[in-house]
């Protein structure tokens, strides 16, 4: 004889595959093997045999009761078999064969077989349960037969969210039990020992019969016989339980505790009809509410771009300009940081909300809802709109900042200039007004008065040579006003300083050499080798004054042909210098022969020509510093020559690299136009493909990162212009950045296809029967139609179409009149026209069943069918019903569940 409680692992009901159960679940044998070897090893408890004879009996006399009859002890009140079969008879309502009334042991068996047999033939497979078992009183073997019985009848057509049986029964309880504190339903054991939850069964389906916030956990006893005792009074539940023995016990019978809830779900069945509705409810709620989330997700993100754009445009339309060249280019590096680190993740951003506002209003397509239309002032136009004003203020400002550095510049070079010639004229006229003031003529001899005319004579031939540098002085004045010069104050002071002291010199000049021709015929003719000397000497020494101004004049240029111009002028002046140093040694000669003359006539002189103050010392001082700054001018030009060879392999460096990267970026653009239209295969494939294709192109970024450091040099460089390239770093990032946002659009498009086609339920070869007619009818090859071809799709689909059916096609695929249809929109068109959603009548069907069949529904209702969250979303929303039969705290769910689709205001 096989013992029950170690062969009940065994145990099986049923075919071999599949159940005639209700969610399709497993055998008996799949439940018990299921337990562990702890419980096993307990199985032989006599605190779990005690349990299980109770409750086993207490269940068969709940069924037995109604035929009249009853058991009093399990193992002996079943032996002849003819209580078994009644209580076959009472649960499955069939006939049974005819018992045997014979007293002999033989017509027992045969009654217990014709009771096993009609166990065998509902699908249960019995295994090492016999009929003489049963008749000889074998407790164990009769536990289980009645435990069979209890999982076949009462447990195994349980079925809750495609789970059944015990499983299904485990998802009840928790799902029953889950807005209770202190209840965490895990098994049918420990989970049941603090008698909370059979107490929350009970308030959950009936309250009024449950006080449960007086319930404390730390009294399991008194919590077990409140529950048994209100079950047994008002749910006609027989008491199967003996609180005593379920708190005694370290692990109460799991198969006691199985038998006892499921006649707590039989009871309450007629709740799984609103337990269904509340689901619909839930699912429609859950929808509403994620795109509730998606919307406030778009507002803000719109927001703060739309804010982002309106604080940085004012910095880019800010023109005012600085007075340094060292404040401009830190200007320029605020704006290159600007264009490196800020800007970009703005660019994401936009490109992210763009994708986020398509994903939405395909989902509010397809869960049936209105379109989602952003606030005033947030929509995806103004958007675009505020980005474009973005970039045009950002090519303003760089352009600006470029042309007033070069202003900058030019005005530090000609402020130079200025400052130096200034200084020669000053340095020149120092004296010259005491000079000329001077009235030495009053008292010289005739000789003196000679040399004094031919002095002045030689000083208004240096005063004309110095004409020329006055001039310049004052059109560098005037160039630094009209280029707004900052210091232009002290720069006109000084200028007029100069010009006034010209005037007074030019006057000064004219007086003297009136004075001096008065007495002119009074005085000899002095020394004509000083006249010659000086003569020769003063434009010779402005020659010289001239070439070290010359030498040491500032330069600026930007090309290799403007520096090879200056170097091949000074190449010229050097051919010049050995005819002046013949000029030279000729002047000098000429004062040698006065020397000697006067040496050789014993003349004595004053030390000093009285007709030039431009000695042989200076001459010479001069000349050597003529030949001092030549190599110095050499060095300089050569140096600037090196630079500008320099930036000329920048540019052709950068152009290079430009030249590769602006057409392959214009060679995928065209490439994803054609991919937009051309892909075949599976939607799946296309995304694959897609992002396969995305991920190449990002791949290729490095090229634009070298680029952009070619850029970087080229601007450090001050280089403002490339002859060999037509591409600026601008136009690169520009059409960069319409690539990612290009490919990332597609990739969307897609994305929201395969969402469409899984949530319509459209197969693959429509969605390429779609894709080929959309295709075929695009006749420009531009992923959109006219109205007047999306009529020829319609008519090629089968639609017989009049204007005002075509007019409301259109306003649905073409809610904005742009006269444009996108595949998208057609797809989504076709997909509402062969599909079936939730509507608002089915919603508000569903919230009856909850109600109660009223016109209203309360919160209490609210709170006790729906989840807590979703609960209280419905109470915010719902507002007062105002019908005839309306009662304190009614709500409205007819007008909450037709704003759910659009249909009124919420």
């Amino acid at each position: 004889m096989v013992d029950y409680h170690a062969a009940n692992q065994s145990y099986q009901y049923g075919p071999s595959s599949g159940s005639n159960g209700a969610g399709g679940g497993g055998s008996v044998g799949d439940y018990m093997a299921q337990e562990d070897d702890w419980d096993r090893d307990l199985l032989l408890d006599p605190a779990w045999e005690k349990q299980q004879r109770k409750t086993f009996t207490a269940w068969c006399n709940s069924h037995l009761r109604k035929a009249g009859t009853q058991i009093e002890n399990i193992d002996e009140d079943f032996r002849d078999g003819l209580k078994l079969m009644l209580l076959l008879e009472v649960i499955s309502g069939e006939r049974l064969p005819k018992p045997e009334r014979g007293k002999m042991r033989v017509h027992k068996i045969n009654n217990v077989n014709k009771a096993l047999d009609f166990i065998a033939s509902k699908g249960v497979k019995l295994v090492s349960i016999g009929a003489e078992e049963i008749v000889d009183g074998n407790a164990k073997m009769t536990l289980g037969m009645i435990w069979t019985i209890i999982l076949r009848f009462a447990i195994q057509d349980i079925s809750v969210e495609e789970t059944s049986a015990k499983e299904g029964l485990l998802l009840w309880c928790q799902r029953k039990t889950a807005p209770y504190k202190n209840v965490n339903v895990q098994n049918f054991h420990i989970s049941w020992k603090d008698g909370l939850a059979f107490n929350a069964l009970i308030h959950r389906h009936r309250p009024e019969l449950i006080e449960y916030d007086k319930l404390r956990k730390d009294d399991p006893v008194t919590n077990l016989n409140n529950a048994f005792e209100v079950a047994e009074k008002y749910l006609d539940i027989p008491k199967m339980l003996d609180a005593e023995d379920i708190v005694g016990t370290l692990r109460p019978d799991e198969k006691a505790i199985m038998t006892y809830v499921s006649c707590f779900y039989h009871a309450f069945s007629g709740a799984q009809k609103a337990e269904t509705a509340a689901n619909r409810i839930c699912k429609v709620l859950a929808v509403n509410q994620e795109n509730e989330h998606l919307m406030e997700d778009y507002e803000r993100l719109a927001s703060d771009l739309l804010e982002w754009i309106r604080r940085t445009i004012p910095w880019l339309e800010d023109r005012v300009p600085q007075k340094t060249i060292q404040e401009m280019q830190q200007k320029l590096e605020d704006f290159r940081d600007y264009r490196r680190v800020h800007k970009p993740p703005k660019v994401q951003e936009k490109c992210q909300l763009e994708i986020n506002f398509n994903t939405l209003q395909t989902k509010l397509r397809l869960s049936n809802r209105p379109a989602f239309m952003p606030s005033e002032g947030r929509m995806v136009s103004d958007i675009n709109n505020g980005w474009q004003h973005l970039e045009q203020a950002e090519k303003g400002y760089e352009e600006w900042l470029l042309n007033e550095i070069r202003r900058l510049e030019r005005l530090d070079h000609l402020a130079e200039k200025f400052r130096q010639k200034a200084s020669i004229h000053e340095a020149w006229t120092d004296g010259k007004e005491v000079m000329l003031k001077h009235r030495d003529y009053e008292t010289a001899t005739l000789s003196d008065i000679k040399a004094l005319i031919r002095k002045h004579e030689a000083f208004e031939s240096d005063l004309a040579a110095h004409q020329d540098r006055v001039e310049q002085i004052a059109a560098i004045a005037q160039e630094l006003n009209e280029l707004d010069y900052y210091d232009s104050h002290n720069v006109n002071t000084r200028c007029q300083k100069i010009c006034d002291q010209w005037d007074a010199l030019g006057s000064l000049t004219h007086s003297r050499r009136e004075a001096l021709e008065k007495t002119e015929k009074q005085l000899e003719t002095i020394d004509q080798l000083h006249l010659e000397y000086a003569k020769r000497a003063a434009p010779f020494n402005n020659w010289m004054e001239s070439a070290m101004e010359d030498l040491q004049d500032m330069f600026i240029v930007h090309t290799i042909e403007e520096i090879e111009g200056l170097i091949s002028a000074h190449d010229q002046f050097k051919s010049t210098l050995p005819d002046a140093d013949r000029e030279r040694e000729a002047i000098l000669a000429i004062h040698k022969e006065a020397q000697r003359i006067a040496e050789s006539n014993h003349i004595k002189l004053s030390g000093s020509n009285p007709y030039t103050t431009v000695t042989p010392q200076i001459i010479n001082s001069k000349w050597e510093k003529v030949q001092q700054l030549v190599p110095k001018r050499d060095h300089a030009l050569l140096e600037e020559q090196s630079k500008q060879q320099s930036n000329e392999h920048l540019r052709r460096q950068f152009a290079s690299q430009a030249n590769i990267v602006g057409p392959w970026i214009q060679t995928k653009m065209e490439e994803i136009g054609r991919i937009s239209i051309e892909m075949n295969g599976t939607l799946e494939d296309q995304l694959s493909h897609l992002k396969q294709y995305e991920r190449s192109i990002v791949d290729y970024k490095p090229n634009l990162d070298l680029l952009e450091q070619q850029h970087q040099l080229i601007q450090e460089a001050l280089i403002f212009d490339n002859k060999h390239t037509n591409y600026t770093m601008e136009h690169i990032r520009v059409g960069w950045e319409q690539l990612l946002t290009t490919i990332a659009r597609t990739i969307n498009e897609v994305e929201n296809q395969i969402l469409t086609r899984d949530a319509k339920g459209i197969s693959q070869e429509q969605m390429q029967e779609f894709r080929a007619s959309f295709n075929h009818f695009d006749k420009k090859q531009t992923g959109s139609m006219d109205s007047d071809d999306f009529r020829a799709l319609l008519i090629s689909t089968g639609y017989s179409l009049g204007d005002a059916e075509f007019n409301r096609i259109m306003s649905v695929v073409d809610p904005n009149h742009s006269g444009l249809v996108t595949f998208q929109a057609f797809i989504d068109f076709m997909s509402r026209e062969t599909t079936d959603t939730d509507t608002a009548d089915q919603v508000i069907a569903s919230f009856k069943v909850l109600a109660g069949d009223k016109n209203f529904i309360t919160a209490e209702e609210l709170r006790r069918e729906l989840p807590p969250d979703q609960a209280e979303y419905c109470i915010a929303r719902m507002a007062p019903y105002q019908g005839p039969d309306a009662v304190p705290g009614a709500l409205d769910y007819k007008s909450f569940s037709t704003a759910l689709y659009g249909e009124s205001d919420l």
